[in-house]
């Protein structure tokens, strides 16, 4: 039982420090394009004290792993940036926006390499590197979800007509909602793409 409670311990520190990669990589992106706005909102930081909100960060993510679901998913507060300081008006959200998802897949790269090719690893320490895997991939394929405010949201909306692009943004109030709803009716449906990415990568 201990053993049971340290790997869901593990697993919401591996979620919330994945989170934290993936919007600081964000604000980093965007100050590379020009944008100071996460810098002088001090969210240019790996400090999880400067990311992180209680709901997406702690609560959602206990309440699926006790409730017995496959995966955990989450957030950290969004790191903020203005879009018009962007030198690249016509990319430049969709640069920032997959900044993001780019950092969890290279996580899982990175991590599930050393899994494959580092064969000394015990089972305990090879366990724990699974998990940061597959917690990078769900959180990387969770935010390519194109609804508002998820980042294939930004990535969509980018090649979109402008009406088209401030109506299908407009409708982000209603975000949250068609989240928690995706998770609960359709979240299954990610899990076999993160299967076959995870074996892709770790080999087995």
């Amino acid at each position: 039982m201990n053993g049971d409670y340290s790997i869901i311990v593990f697993e919401i520190i591996v979620l919330v420090f994945s989170a934290v990669a993936h919007e600081y990589m964000h604000g980093w992106a965007a100050y590379q394009l020009g944008d100071n706005t996460a810098k002088d909102a001090g969210r240019l930081t790996i400090n999880p004290l400067a990311h992180l909100e209680w709901f997406g960060s702690f609560f959602l993510p206990l309440m699926m792993v006790i409730s017995g679901l496959p995966f955990i998913f989450g957030w950290a507060k969004p790191v903020p940036y203005n879009p018009y300081n962007l030198r690249d008006r016509r990319y430049g959200d969709a640069k920032v926006a997959l900044a993001g998802p780019l950092t969890n897949l290279v996580l899982a790269i990175v991590f599930g390499l050393c899994l494959r090719f580092l064969p000394f690893f015990n089972m305990t320490f090879s366990t724990l590197l699974s998990i940061i895997v597959y917690i990078n991939l769900v959180l990387m394929f969770f935010n390519l979800v194109p609804i508002p405010p998820l980042d294939g949201s930004k990535i969509l909306a980018t090649f979109l007509p402008a009406e088209m692009r401030a109506r299908y943004l407009g409708s982000e109030r209603m975000g949250f909602l068609l989240i928690i709803l995706f998770i609960i009716l359709a979240g299954g449906l990610i899990i076999p793409t993160v299967n076959f990415l995870f074996r892709l990568i770790v080999g087995v």
